[in-house]
C-alpha cells in the first residue's frame, strides 16, 4: 500500500452532505447558504452537480457565523481518512490496525503515544505485527508498508475516538461512512439478513467459512465461533473484512485476498458452517479451467451457472452434517441448464430447504432472492424424503415498508427451518410453507422455485372472510355516497378572477419550500413512490443508500408527481409523514402562516394548470412546477377552498378503497367456487 509522505500537504474536502453533519443542519440549510452568503466557501474538487469543498475554508467560515463551535471527532477522524493520499480504504486499513493494538494491548498503546510522531512511527510496527499476527495467523491479509510518521495523527485521533465509543465502534463508524459515501463500489448484505443466514446455519457452528465475504458482514453475525475464514477476490475487502472481525470478538480470523473458485485458499479445511453471499451471473467464473476439480461432486456447471459452483464449493468444505447457507438469485430454482445438478442435490440430500424472500431483503433490491439451505450427508446416510419450501413474499407485500415485515419474515423462516430439521415435516401453511415431496420434484424441469409450489389461499380467505369484505365493502360505499360533493353552483356576480401567482413566485418569497425528490440518503426511512401517491397508498419503496441527508415529508407538505401528464397533488397526512420522496416527486413545503396545503394541493390538480406547466418529450410528458399558478387570496379565503377540495380528496379516496374492495370480493368469490371453499348455493 502507498506511503502517505504527502498527507500532511493534502487538503481535507468534504460534500455539502458532510457540510451539513457538521452544522447540525439539513442539505438544504447548505444549499441555501452557498445561495445567500457570497463569502461561502468556493468549491475546490467533486463535480458541478456534486462539488466538494475544503474542510478548512468550512470549519472556518461556519465558526465566524456562529454555527459551529467544534466539529465533532467522529467527522474529523472521517475528514482524515478521506483525505489520505493512498485513499480512504488504505486509511482505514492503517486505522483498524491501530484500534487492534488499542484494543488489545493497551498497555504499549499508550507507551507508544507519549512520544513524538517520528518516533511512534518507528515504535509502532512491531507491536503492529505481534498484535495482527497474533489474530490474523502468519501471513495474513494485511501486509502492507509500515505507516509513517504523517499518519499518526490519524491514528491519534482515532484511538481518541475508541476512548469515546470503543474500537469496535470506532471501525464500524468509519467503515460505515466509506460504505455509505461509496454505494456502487460495494455489494452489501444487510444485518437482518446475515442474522437469519447465521440462526439457519445453527448455533453449534464454532468453525465457519465465507468464500465470498466482503465486508464480512455474514461471519460477523455468527455467534459463538472460534474460527472465522474469510476469503474474497479483491484485496482491499479481504484486508477491511479481517479487520472487522478481528475487532468484533476473540475468534481465530484467517482471511485470504484470493479467487474461491480459481484459487482456493483452504482446500484443506472443512468447517461447521458455510455462509455465502457469492457474486451473480458471472460468466467468468473458471469454467474452461476448473473442468476437472474435484468439487463438481454433483456435475459440472455449466458456464451460465457460476452460482452452482459456489454451491458445490460450500459443500466441499463442509464436514459431514455441516450446513450451508447460500444467498441466490430465483432463476437458479429454475434455469434448465443447472437442472441435472439440482436433481442430484435432491436425490443424495445435500439440498434441504429452498426460501424465497420478500422483494428487498438485500441488493438487487427489486428481486425477491432466496436462501439455499444445504447439508453435507453422510456417506450411508437415507436422505430425507421431502424438501423444505418457504414462500415468505407475502410477508413483505402487506406492509408499507419492505423492511418493516423483517421480523415476521425471520421468525417464520427460523421456526419452519428447526422443525423441518428436528423432525422432518412442518405444517402445511398455505403459500407460505409446506414439505414438498422430493419423487414430486424430479420431473423435466426440477424446477424448486417456492411459489411453483404453494400455491396461496383463496383471495377472500373463505366464506367468513368474504362476508367480512362484502360488509366492508357495502360501509366503503355508503361512506362514498354520504361523501358525494353537492351540486356544483355557479360564482355570484360574475367570473372575476383574483390575480394569479406561481409556486415560483411563492418560493422565492419564502412562502413555501420546494424540493425534488430523490428516493436516496441516510438513515432507514420507507420511500414514498410516484406509484404510492397515484395510489393514495403508504410508503413502499426503499432507501438507496447514499452520503446525503434526505427530506423527510411532514404533515401539510404537498407531494406532485414530475412526469406522466397526470394531474395529481396529494397531501401528506400523517400517516404518510416521516417517508423520503422518491425520484420523479416535488415536495412543496407550505408555510401555515402563507399557504393552506388543501388550497395549494386542490388549484395544482387543475387540468388546464397542469397542461399550462408541462413539457412533451418523445417518450413521456414532465411537469415543470414551478410554472403551476394558483390565485392570490387571503388565508381565510384559501381554508374555505381549502375545506371542499379536502372534502373531494376524501371522497376520492371513498371510492378508491371500494374498488379494491370490489375486486377483492369478484376474486375470492372466483377462488372460492373454483377450490371448493365457497358453494354455488
Amino acid at each position: 500500500m502507498p506511503e502517505e509522505n504527502a498527507a500532511e500537504a493534502t487538503a481535507a474536502e468534504v460534500t455539502a452532505a458532510e457540510v451539513a453533519r457538521l452544522a447540525g443542519v439539513g442539505r438544504a440549510a447548505v444549499s441555501n447558504w452557498r445561495r445567500r452568503h457570497a463569502d461561502f466557501p468556493k468549491p475546490v474538487g467533486g463535480t458541478e452537480t456534486s462539488p466538494s469543498f475544503s474542510l478548512d475554508e468550512v470549519e472556518h467560515w461556519l465558526r465566524a457565523q456562529g454555527k459551529l463551535a467544534e466539529i465533532p471527532l467522529r467527522e474529523r477522524v472521517w475528514q482524515q481518512i478521506t483525505a489520505h493520499p493512498g485513499g480512504a480504504v488504505t486509511a482505514l486499513v492503517k486505522t483498524g490496525g491501530a484500534l487492534l493494538v488499542v484494543r488489545d494491548r493497551p498497555t504499549d498503546w499508550l507507551e507508544l503515544t507519549a512520544v513524538s510522531d517520528e518516533r511512534m512511527a518507528t515504535l509502532l510496527p512491531p507491536v503492529l505485527d505481534q498484535v495482527l499476527g497474533a489474530r490474523l495467523g502468519p501471513g495474513h491479509a494485511l501486509a502492507e508498508t509500515p505507516p509513517g510518521p504523517a499518519v499518526m495523527p490519524l491514528l491519534r485521533a482515532a484511538a481518541e475516538l475508541a476512548a469515546e465509543i470503543g474500537a469496535r465502534q470506532a471501525f464500524e463508524f468509519l467503515l460505515g461512512r466509506h460504505l455509505d459515501a461509496n454505494p456502487r463500489q460495494y455489494t452489501l448484505t444487510p444485518d437482518g439478513l446475515a442474522a437469519l443466514m447465521a440462526a439457519l446455519a445453527g448455533p453449534a457452528a464454532r468453525t465457519v467459512l465465507d468464500p465470498a465475504c466482503g465486508t464480512g458482514t455474514l461471519l460477523r453475525a455468527v455467534p459463538g465461533a472460534t474460527a472465522l475464514h474469510a476469503q474474497d477476490s479483491a484485496p482491499e475487502l479481504a484486508a477491511l473484512a479481517a479487520l472487522r472481525l478481528a475487532l468484533n470478538g476473540t475468534p481465530q480470523v484467517r482471511a485470504v485476498a484470493a479467487d474461491s473458485l480459481r484459487a482456493d485458499a483452504f482446500t484443506q479445511d472443512t468447517v461447521d458452517a458455510v455462509l455465502c453471499h457469492p457474486p451473480f451471473n458471472e460468466r467468468g467464473w473458471g469454467h474452461e479451467e476448473l473442468a476437472y476439480d474435484p468439487r463438481w461432486e454433483y456435475g459440472f456447471p455449466a458456464r451460465t451457472e457460476s452460482e452452482l459452483a459456489w454451491v458445490q464449493h460450500a459443500l466441499a468444505h463442509l464436514r459431514e452434517g455441516g450446513t450451508a447457507v447460500l444467498l441466490m438469485p430465483p432463476a437458479v430454482a429454475a434455469r434448465r441448464s443447472g437442472r441435472r445438478i439440482r436433481a442430484d442435490l435432491l436425490r443424495r440430500g445435500a439440498l434441504r430447504a429452498v426460501v424465497a424472500l420478500p422483494a428487498g431483503a438485500a441488493p438487487p433490491y427489486g428481486i425477491p432472492l432466496h436462501l439455499w439451505v444445504l447439508r453435507r450427508p453422510a456417506p450411508h446416510a437415507a436422505p430425507p424424503a421431502g424438501l423444505l419450501l418457504i414462500d415468505t413474499a407475502a410477508l413483505g407485500a402487506d406492509t408499507a415498508q419492505p423492511r418493516s415485515a423483517w421480523p415476521a419474515v425471520h421468525e417464520t423462516v427460523q421456526n419452519a427451518w428447526s422443525t423441518y430439521d428436528r423432525t422432518g415435516s412442518v405444517a402445511h401453511v398455505p403459500g407460505v410453507s409446506r414439505v414438498v415431496p422430493v419423487i414430486e420434484l424430479l420431473d423435466d424441469d426440477v424446477d424448486l422455485t417456492p411459489a411453483r409450489h404453494l400455491p396461496p389461499p383463496a383471495a377472500g380467505g373463505g366464506p367468513a372472510e368474504l362476508t367480512a369484505v362484502r360488509e366492508r365493502l357495502g360501509e366503503t360505499l355508503g361512506r362514498a355516497a354520504r361523501l358525494t360533493p353537492p351540486p356544483a353552483e355557479a360564482p355570484a356576480g360574475g367570473t372575476a378572477r383574483p390575480p394569479l401567482t406561481t409556486v415560483g413566485e411563492l418560493a422565492r418569497a419564502g412562502a413555501l419550500e420546494l424540493h425534488t425528490g430523490t428516493g436516496g440518503g441516510t438513515g432507514s426511512a420507507p420511500v414514498l413512490t410516484e406509484h404510492d401517491v397515484y395510489a393514495g397508498t403508504g410508503p413502499s419503496g426503499t432507501l438507496a443508500p447514499t452520503a446525503d441527508e434526505p427530506v423527510l415529508t411532514a404533515p401539510g407538505d404537498v407531494l406532485v408527481p414530475l412526469v406522466g401528464g397526470a394531474a395529481i397533488a396529494r397531501v401528506v397526512d400523517d400517516a404518510t409523514a416521516g417517508a423520503v420522496p422518491g425520484r420523479g416527486l416535488a415536495l412543496l413545503r407550505p408555510d401555515p402562516d402563507a399557504l393552506d396545503p388543501w388550497f395549494l394541493a386542490g388549484f395544482l390538480r387543475g387540468t388546464a394548470n397542469n397542461r399550462r406547466a408541462s413539457s412533451h418529450a418523445s417518450t413521456a410528458t414532465r411537469l415543470d412546477v414551478r410554472r403551476l399558478r394558483l390565485p392570490r387570496l387571503p388565508l381565510a379565503q384559501q381554508q374555505s377552498y381549502g375545506l371542499r377540495f379536502r372534502a373531494l380528496a376524501e371522497f376520492e379516496d371513498a371510492l378508491r378503497l371500494a374498488g379494491r374492495l370490489g375486486e377483492q370480493l369478484v376474486q375470492g368469490f372466483h377462488d372460492g367456487l373454483s377450490d371448493g371453499t365457497v358453494t354455488p348455493e
